[in-house]
């Protein structure tokens, strides 16, 4: 039975745009209101799903939200018409009517934990979206998530779809940016590393003081419950709460794996030796490559700036790996330093490949940030939803559908236009039929 690591990456929206809604994000912050590219940024990713596409990878795309989100304003207590609601929300509250614009589900790292059939007791993948409680903006998105993950993998023999955790800080869920699986090879029993930001029912545990921690270690183990993981397949490891501080706010932003390789800042995790070595026990007697980038080689700052480990780590067909990088590595002298240094170490990382995807880059999330990795056997993947996935003719199709939909520009002031709101309406309903979703979006189902 073949085995496949296939990448499900989010297809950015037609609101595309910089509101700086993430607090403790660098990145999203630093380019608040800036004038954003909807089409550009869907093309960049839609590029990247292509190449890896074109290098022998299985790859996937996966819907985006609709934005502005108009149930969620009228929940809030905006009425009239659609123009209405947008309007008095524009105006009475910029900041919730900016939330509720956000294109954050392009992220999909975010979107949920999946446990491959391998790994899980009743021998399915199992999902489980993420609450993504700590921010209102993403606290919209899970249950369009699941419509969306429903679709794309309907098959319940091969499939289990799991509710989103209690919206609650207490059970707060980031999904696979703070998930990493380690394994030998795809088609065995792995071991699945859950990062945690804070314990929230002991605040006297060590926990960050500038900077929110995202991440519970409750969360983590209600997910390992619900997806049915052994005990020897798991290792929780707490992010070091100074590096949340300054600014890395998933542990996708410090520490990124594939395989048997761990790529990590020394100052990733904290009480780091003892995880480490639960890690290296669990994992067994195959080698498991840890690959530590010092401080004095590549600063924090400098890995937030570039998202050094929000890159990609991908195992081609030759059997070697490479990483899927951004352009701003290679446009930073300590980095780009470091990434020619690492393919000649003799790990399996044997290459980099740099993409340009700034415009995900300025709202703050990297080329890993974009997919949602699904290992699947030849089994599983024939059960998947075919017109998710990526070959020339669906590329073609979505690049043009881009062309059709998808606005140059975008201000604050568009937002507001309810002329947006039906253009995105419109395209959203016409992705449905080319990727077969079925009524995935409120305003469907209404």
């Amino acid at each position: 039975m073949k085995q496949f690591e296939v990448n499900f990456d989010g297809l950015v929206g037609p609101t595309h745009n910089y509101a700086g809604l993430s607090f403790g994000n660098v990145a999203s912050l630093n380019n608040a209101n800036a004038v954003s590219s909807p089409k550009q940024a869907a093309k960049q990713g839609l590029l990247k799903m292509k190449a890896l596409s074109d290098m022998g990878m299985m790859q996937g795309v996966l819907a985006p939200q609709e934005r502005p989100d108009i149930a969620a304003l009228r929940r809030l207590g905006f009425s009239g018409s659609d123009a209405r609601v947008l309007e008095s929300a524009a105006k009475q509250s910029r900041e919730i009517f900016l939330a509720c614009c956000s294109a954050s589900s392009m992220w999909t790292a975010n979107a949920a934990t999946v446990s491959p059939s391998a790994d899980t007791a009743d021998g399915r993948v199992h999902f489980t979206p993420a609450n993504l409680t700590n921010k209102f903006h993403r606290s919209l998105e899970p249950q369009v998530t699941g419509n969306i993950l429903k679709a794309t993998f309907a098959n319940e023999k091969h499939f289990a779809h799991h509710l989103h955790l209690p919206d609650n800080e207490h059970f707060g869920d980031e999904g696979a940016a703070n998930h990493t699986r380690l394994c030998s090879d795809y088609s065995h029993a792995g071991v699945e590393l859950f990062v945690y930001g804070r314990h929230a029912f002991d605040p006297s545990k060590p926990a960050p003081t500038k900077f929110p921690a995202r991440q519970t270690l409750e969360a983590c183990q209600a997910v390992a419950r619900l997806h049915g993981l052994s005990e020897e397949g798991v290792v929780y490891m707490q992010q070091n709460p100074d590096v949340i501080d300054q600014g890395v706010f998933h542990n996708d932003v410090i520490a990124v794996g594939n395989q048997n390789v761990l790529f990590y800042h020394d100052q990733a995790f904290y009480k780091k030796d003892a995880g480490l070595k639960e890690l290296q026990t669990k994992f067994g007697d195959s080698p498991l490559h840890l690959i530590e980038v010092p401080t004095d080689e590549v600063s924090v700052k400098d890995a937030i700036k570039t998202y050094l480990f929000n890159t990609q780590i991908i195992t081609l067909p030759s059997g070697d790996m490479t990483i899927i990088a951004p352009t701003n590595c290679e446009e930073n002298d300590a980095v780009k330093r470091y990434l020619d240094k690492l393919v000649t170490l003799g790990t399996p990382i044997k290459s980099v490949n740099y993409f340009d995807v700034k415009q995900s880059m300025r709202n703050g999330g990297g080329p890993a940030c974009l997919r949602l990795r699904v290992a699947m056997n030849d089994q599983e993947l024939d059960a998947v939803n075919p017109a998710t996935l990526i070959n020339d003719m669906q590329f073609a199709r979505l690049n043009k559908w881009v062309d059709k939909h998808y606005r140059d520009e975008l201000t604050e002031d568009d937002l507001r236009d309810p002329q947006l709101l039906i253009e995105s309406r419109t395209a959203l309903d016409e992705l449905t039929q080319l990727l077969k979703l079925g009524s995935v979006y409120p305003f469907q189902q209404d």
